[in-house]
């Protein structure tokens, strides 16, 4: 007769609470068998007797903000935050984050998207505000400032911090992370104590400022490229597996150790996180797919580039148009000769953009992506040289109130004529990106003083209906995520096959050779061999 072992533990400790549940034994010959009474094991510190048990936590799902605000219309402008968001998305999208990259956003537009965001919370979802840009602090109330602020602001031309908490409790997650790089002075325009509603004891909030109480947070110059100090140190501690309060308060040594920044800024932690949560958590199955794939599509509905398409002129010229999103409200549109006949010399170059994005004519059809303004990675060694391409940069695409449309206009001349001969297109897109969200609609704002407006506003933005149109897309909107096997991997600067599997970036139509790129453009890192070589500070955040 032989015995059939289920499973053997506490000797390796080998076992993660996923293996949690009902066991039994089988007892079996060649005549019979016979199965045990079904055992409930449990697997958790105090389990085993191994020192080095680290308990495992898990989130329904992982959601994340991130705000800057550089080109402010009455105040100093700042440069950091555009890198600042770049990368610290690119980070949070390989721990499965779903990442909303915002960029200089109105009073209007910050509300509406923080409300856009708690949407995406829920019952065990981590949640993650990051903010860069102006601030203040008054009387323990953190106010992050809109790019159209009056000069002398108060609290009421701002976005309160502790209602946003207040807001996230309310949707039960299992996790509030507030990284604000902004500065920490006094308002003295502003003598209004607001009263934020009573919080309840969830001992999930770790709030991570970038300097100290009545203090600055800074930037950094070092050729034309800018980090912000609290980036500069978060990002290089921000992928390991530890509590998130473990992370920030190395941070914080680190910076304490940096002969640049002592005596400047400091980094300052406040937690009541009483559980061991770390931004590396794995996601678990949820309890409601029906909730999670409402988040889902949610989500997925801001992130849908148009599709990648060719365009036929009547001379024979084909021109391929690509689009690419650096920001969730920023996108890039390329366009390339894919085939000529022979003697034309010719150029594809974009025009009569719709009204609503900001086209900078200086980031208008320029020749790389550098002289675009764009943050994304460097393509210009890996398309042949013989195919001509131009790159446009939208942004503020949160501001486009109709489907996006332009004329691609090519240009070309036959090597026997001197003449220059156009034929134009007009392209329409439909509403990119962020703009489906449609940002710009005066629709009810929350209020703190009226604790039923946030729920007023929720059934404004979601109607009875919406929930079940939602549902409807699901499927086909799925498919057209999960259809691509090639995703490019910023950490690698190589394809890599995922098929089928689902990550939390945007999803980008587009020929693979304008993900087939080398070096990203990323702002120099502010490192301890650095603290010697000529850097210009600025004031950062400061109002």
């Amino acid at each position: 007769m032989k015995t059939n072992h289920c499973f053997s533990m506490c000797s390796s400790c080998r076992y993660s609470s996923t293996d949690r549940g009902l066991y039994s034994c089988r007892v079996y010959n060649q005549y019979h068998e016979i199965w045990s009474d079904n055992v409930q094991v449990e697997i958790g510190p105090g389990s085993c007797t191994d020192a080095s048990w680290k308990t495992v936590e898990e989130a329904t799902d992982k959601v994340a903000l991130l705000i800057g605000n550089m080109n402010y219309l009455h105040h100093r402008q700042l440069k950091a935050p555009m890198a600042d968001v770049y990368e610290l998305t690119n980070l949070l999208r390989q721990l499965d984050f779903k990442v909303v990259s915002l960029l200089d956003l109105n009073w209007h537009e910050m509300h509406r998207a923080v409300s856009e965001f708690l949407l995406l919370l829920g019952r065990g979802v981590y949640g993650l505000l990051y903010y860069a840009g102006h601030g203040y602090e008054n009387y323990g109330n953190s106010f992050m400032v809109p790019i159209d602020a009056p000069a002398s602001y108060t609290s009421e031309h701002c976005l309160w911090v502790q209602d946003v908490l207040q807001r996230m409790q309310e949707r039960q997650t299992g996790l509030n992370v507030f990284l604000l790089d902004m500065c920490r002075k006094r308002n003295l325009n502003d003598n209004i104590i607001q009263q934020p509603g009573p919080l309840k004891v969830t001992a999930n909030i770790v709030f991570g400022y970038a300097t100290c109480v009545d203090a600055e947070a800074f930037e950094v110059y070092k050729d034309d490229l800018s980090n912000g100090i609290f980036m500069s140190f978060l990002k290089k501690r921000l992928m390991e597996q530890e509590k998130v309060t473990v992370v920030l308060d190395r941070v914080a040594e680190d910076m304490g150790r940096c002969e640049l920044t002592r005596g400047r800024q400091a980094l300052e932690l406040r937690s009541n996180l009483s559980e061991r949560r770390a931004l590396t958590d794995p996601i678990q199955a949820p309890d409601c797919p029906v909730m999670a794939s409402t988040r889902n599509l949610q989500w997925a509905i801001a992130h849908v580039l148009p599709e990648s398409r060719v365009l036929h002129f009547d001379c024979g010229v084909k021109v391929q148009l690509g689009f690419a999103a650096e920001f969730s409200n920023i996108m890039i549109i390329y366009t390339r000769i894919l085939k000529k006949p022979k003697g034309i010399c010719c150029s594809a170059q974009l025009s009569d953009i719709t009204e609503g994005p900001e086209t900078d004519l200086k980031h208008t059809n320029q020749e790389s992506l550098r002289d675009a303004g764009s943050l994304l990675l460097s393509m210009d060694d890996w398309l042949p040289q013989e195919q001509p391409r131009l790159y446009t940069r939208l942004s503020a695409l949160q501001r486009l109130k109709r489907d996006l449309s332009f004329t691609v206009c090519l240009h070309y001349q036959y090597s026997s004529l001197d003449e220059e001969v156009q034929e134009r297109q007009t392209v329409t897109v439909g509403k990119p990106l962020v703009s489906k969200l449609n940002l710009h609609e005066r629709l009810l704002l929350h209020t703190p003083s009226s604790p039923s407006a946030s729920a007023e506003f929720h059934m404004h933005s979601m109607p009875e209906s919406f929930a079940e149109e939602m549902m409807a897309e699901l499927p086909s909107l799925e498919s057209s995520m999960t259809e691509s096997t090639e995703s490019y991997d910023n950490t690698q600067g190589v394809f890599s096959s995922s098929s089928g599997a689902k990550r939390n970036e945007p999803e980008e139509n587009i020929s693979p050779e304008f993900l087939m790129l080398k070096e990203p453009i990323v702002s120099k890192s502010l490192s301890h061999a650095d603290a010697d070589k000529p850097f210009k500070f600025s004031n950062f955040h400061s109002f």
